[in-house]
């Protein structure tokens, strides 16, 4: 049996904190499927790169290309996605967005994408997504749309995407050594006490169901 491979898209500075955790619990339900599942996990924290140097690079006559053609840390990441059989991205929202890193990120996997002919937007391939979202607010289960301008150009190049969303999450351990008088560490610990494991079980279900899917593909 071929091996199917998905790419987990880190976008958060946490190494182990909500979105992190969010996207563990993804890739440890995908693998739980089958070992025919690889699961590979890219911190773009720990990258060095920029978003889009405007080279047209990708744009060029007769040498068109579907995948950024700047080369950097970013590039094999690239290179991968454009064979993964599926895909998740996560990102904490820093005011209503996802964070810079992750933005740069889109644009570079995007812009490839996009035809200056005919304005039509093309993948390497089709495949399953899953964009996730942490956010210290969202209380009541409002949802913020981090991803902007980004989803439906995802959406049109891979497929309409799965969205998860964890809401109300802890910034820090510990409220009592920062500025942030303006939130209830208790109400915040009865509503991750209520609900983070459902959230990380949440993620976990949608791994497997990625995996699935991809499996009957």
């Amino acid at each position: 049996m071929t091996t199917k491979k998905i790419i987990i898209i880190d976008g958060g500075p946490r190494k182990t904190f909500n979105t992190a955790s969010m996207l563990q619990k993804f890739a440890e339900g995908a693998s739980s499927v089958s070992n025919g599942i690889e699961v590979k996990t890219v911190r773009l924290y720990s990258l060095d790169y920029k978003g889009c140097m405007s080279c047209m690079a990708c744009k060029i006559k007769g040498k068109a290309s579907k995948v950024c053609k700047f080369k950097d840390a970013l590039t094999p990441v690239l290179e991968d996605i454009a064979e993964a059989d599926g895909m998740v991205l996560g990102s904490p929202n820093y005011f209503g967005e996802v964070t810079a890193q992750m933005r740069a990120f889109l644009e570079r996997l995007a812009f490839p994408w996009l035809s200056y002919n005919d304005y039509s937007i093309t993948a390497p391939k089709r495949m399953p997504v899953v964009l996730v979202e942490t956010q210290n607010g969202g209380v009541g289960g409002s949802n913020c749309n981090g991803y902007g301008s980004m989803e439906p150009c995802i959406a049109k190049a891979l497929g309409q995407p799965e969205k998860l969303f964890a809401n109300n999450t802890y910034q820090v351990k510990n409220y009592a050594n920062f500025e942030l008088g303006g939130f209830s560490e208790e109400a915040k610990r009865k509503y991750r006490e209520e609900h983070w494991e459902e959230d990380l079980q949440m993620a976990f279900n949608a791994g497997k169901r990625m995996a699935e899917t991809i499996l009957k593909a």
